[in-house]
């Protein structure tokens, strides 16, 4: 993936409790986020809602959510920083939680 490259390290700063400075300083710099389709009101469907959703609900949601993923001009970046953070919740680059899991080596 072409993220790997962008100079996010070697330098890793403790900042106390298992916090890799170095990465955090590196993902705020990160810009891609600006020019997302995602952002504005359609935001709320790439997360869950607060109460429990229907199957065909969630499914529907998804699906809407991975619409607008495919035409966005930066999926690859999102793609890969929800893969290179493991980001748990949510659609990022047009996959799921579960969809991004199978992408990643298992955690030892």
């Amino acid at each position: 993936m072409g993220g790997a490259g962008r100079g996010y390290g070697p330098a890793r700063i403790d900042g106390g409790a298992g916090v890799d400075l170095g990465v955090a300083l590196g993902i705020i710099h990160e810009t891609w986020h600006l020019r997302a389709s995602c952002r504005g009101p359609e935001s709320a469907l790439f997360f869950p809602p607060p109460l429990p959703e229907r199957r065909e609900e969630r499914e529907g949601r998804e699906t809407k959510a991975k619409e607008i993923c495919l035409a966005c001009s930066v999926q690859r970046e999102c793609l890969e920083f929800a893969l290179r953070v493991r980001e748990p919740h949510g659609i990022w680059g047009g996959l799921t939680e579960a969809e991004r899991r199978r992408l990643l080596p298992p955690e030892n």
